[in-house]
């Protein structure tokens, strides 16, 4: 008997019991659901995790402050003329940090492993405005290299033009006068601030895109190309005191992103000996998605131990095959079918009831995640704009359903081993 006569043999066994046979599927099922479930749970997370990181930054830059200065004791720190405030991620908050200087600059990028440095230039607009209409107090992003918004129309600012571009948000469509978000591409704003005599000044921009509220916030804020935060900078710094337009609170680093996690570390190690302090991107995301992906991992855990259930189910489902078919094994044996191939026809038996399991399973688990996923996103999560709760990777899936027929061989291997050993005579004598 070829492997393909043995296969067909076995499917066809399958439902020699259907009432037996549909029970297993049905125990493998419930685990094979929750797999599914779980793991859509995590995917979706993730993407929307993955999606809206560029709103933060890039996987190739380290921001770059000045390290903290050494506690100096109980009492309030000293205070120093050319001190800046630095937003500080984590239980930190908001930190006295020494500006980042030209010179600083300069010794930064003379390290090695780094491919270029740029000052992040903080820019505090008063309001934005449309024409001659209502002015609105409004933030406007630092942001790094890299950065990208979710779109609600139009497109990003381009870095790289000398056209002053912005993204506005989403919410600053309708109060600055646009009828939707796509007749707000094309038209011109105009940021209002105040330069360093006080004087009130104006810069005109033009919507290239509208932006909406995301995981790192960004979307909350007006995000301009790199053309329009210089310019706004620059106004900024009209008649500010000599050598403060020179100083940053932070500077941005690119390095190669082909660099493995050793060098990256290296190049984080040269910048403390230099005296700066440095974050990448995982040090901001990382221990949100490492929380994610461990209560998946526990909750697949559940999924788990349902499907090792479920098994026990396969081999009483065979045990109990090969009890009734002992006759008929003696048979087969007697007319020269190995015991390899014996092994093979009840192992292959089980694996298809876990094929058949898994798919079920998994198709009744994404169409139930999907329609679960729609409606939380519509209802409870309508302020996550682009989250998909629950989604589905092919290689998971895939992965599903190699993991259950792997439970499922291995559970039908047992029964499948007392077949081959049966003796022909003694099988054939069986009552």
């Amino acid at each position: 008997m070829r492997t393909t006569d043995v296969i067909a043999s076995a499917i066809s066994n399958t439902f020699r019991s259907k009432t037996r046979t549909i029970l297993t599927i049905l125990a493998i099922f419930i685990g094979a659901f929750t797999l599914t479930i779980t793991t859509g749970l995590g995917t979706g997370i993730n993407q929307y995790i993955d999606e809206t990181v560029a709103e933060i930054g890039s996987d190739d830059v380290l921001t770059v402050t000045h390290a903290p200065a050494e506690d100096a004791g109980d009492g309030p720190p000293e205070y120093t003329p050319d001190q800046v405030t630095q937003q500080a991620v984590g239980p930190e908050g908001e930190q006295t940090l020494q500006p980042i200087t030209q010179a600083d600059l300069d010794e930064i990028a003379s390290i090695d492993g780094v491919l270029s440095v740029d000052p992040v230039k903080q820019v505090d607009v008063d309001f934005v405005q449309r024409a001659e209409g209502t002015p609105y107090q409004i933030n406007v992003g630092s942001f790094v290299p890299g950065t990208q918004v979710q779109l609600a129309a139009g497109e990003q600012p381009d870095a790289a033009s000398d056209d002053l571009q912005v993204a506005i948000p989403v919410d600053y469509v309708e109060p600055l006068g646009f009828d939707d978000d796509a007749a707000a591409i094309g038209q011109e704003v105009v940021f209002g601030l105040t330069d360093g005599n006080g004087d009130a000044r104006t810069v005109t921009a033009t919507v290239v895109g509208v932006s909406e509220a995301g995981l790192g916030g960004a979307g909350s804020s007006a995000a301009p190309n790199t053309a329009l935060t210089d310019a706004l900078h620059d106004v900024q710094e009209i008649g500010a005191a000599a050598g403060q337009a020179d100083q940053h609170g932070s500077a941005t680093v690119r390095f190669d992103p082909d660099s493995t996690p050793e060098q990256v570390e290296a190049l984080r190690a040269s910048l403390t000996d230099a005296g700066f302090a440095s974050t990448t991107l995982d040090d901001t995301l990382g221990t949100f998605k490492a929380v994610i992906d461990g209560i998946v991992l526990v909750l697949n855990a559940f999924a788990i131990i349902a499907l090792l259930a479920a098994s026990f189910g396969i081999v009483n489902t065979l045990f109990m095959s090969v009890q009734e078919r002992t006759r008929e094994i003696g048979l087969m044996k007697a007319m020269g079918m190995g015991s390899g191939k014996v092994f093979g026809l009840f192992s292959s038996e089980a694996t298809y009831i876990g094929f058949l399991g898994s798919v079920v399973g998994i198709g009744i688990g994404m169409l139930a995640g999907t329609a679960v996923g729609g409606a939380l996103s519509s209802t409870l999560l309508a302020d996550l704009p682009g989250l998909t709760l629950i989604a589905f990777d092919p290689v998971s899936i895939l992965t599903i359903v190699l993991l259950v027929m792997g439970i499922a061989f291995v559970a039908g291997s047992l029964p499948a081993a007392r077949a081959a050993r049966l003796n022909p005579i003694d099988a054939l004598r069986y009552e």
